[in-house]
């Protein structure tokens, strides 16, 4: 059927455009307020070799300062201090971090609370490739518009036996439309990252959906 294949078609080429949307850059990511995340793993390496030059370059120009003095009062801390000293140090650096990208800090966060597809974004960048992470990515997205069509799809049979079928179809075409045009919005760059923007009628092509949840 022409409808399956151009189902094919979309899976392809937005799984395509998320893997090629890894490669712009975009805001700090949540991860950076973990103990487990770039970050505090700079941090650690920081204080190990008492070299401040691996963390300066997750803090602008204008917050150097604040960053070396946290960093100093680290280095000086001994027995029983050294731990909590480090950790506000840690903490210092993360607030100022996130500032410096506009994110709010609210505390550092556990060690293993990342995104799978974040934790699986650090390990292609320190292994080398990229492939599980296109793997990992793409089958979720593909997964994610498959399982949106086939519910709009359905209904699409039955939008003008009733009204409550039609409304039934415009709900799951909402969805549907919503889902793939902010993949798509995030592949090309157009898409602020962390933005979740989930009320109907935000987007201009849908705005006259506002009554359909999704």
């Amino acid at each position: 059927m022409q409808t399956i294949q151009i189902v094919k078609t979309v899976l392809t080429g937005i799984a395509a455009a998320v893997t090629l949307a890894l490669a712009i850059p975009q805001k700090a990511a949540a991860h950076c307020d973990t103990l487990d995340g770039p970050v505090v793993q700079d941090a650690h390496k920081a204080l190990e070799t008492k070299k401040i030059t691996p963390v300066l370059k997750w803090v602008k120009a204008k917050d150097e300062k604040a960053v070396k003095a946290a960093f100093n009062k680290a280095l000086a801390a001994k027995g029983a201090d050294t731990e909590t000293a480090h950790n506000k140090f840690f903490a210092a650096l993360v607030k100022i971090h996130r500032a410096g990208e506009g994110a709010p800090f609210t505390g550092l966060k556990p060690a293993g609370t990342v995104e799978p597809a974040v934790a699986e974004a650090d390990k292609a960048l320190a292994g080398g490739s990229a492939d599980a992470l296109v793997k990992l990515v793409s089958d979720d997205v593909s997964a994610g518009i498959k399982k949106r069509f086939d519910r709009a799809a359905a209904a699409y049979q039955h939008k003008d036996d009733s009204v409550a079928q039609g409304r039934e179809f415009v709900e799951a075409y909402v969805e549907f439309t919503h889902y793939v045009e902010k993949l798509h919005m995030d592949a090309t760059g157009k898409g602020a990252h962390g933005e979740h923007k989930a009320e109907t009628g935000q987007h201009g092509g849908h705005a006259g959906h506002g009554a359909a949840k999704h």
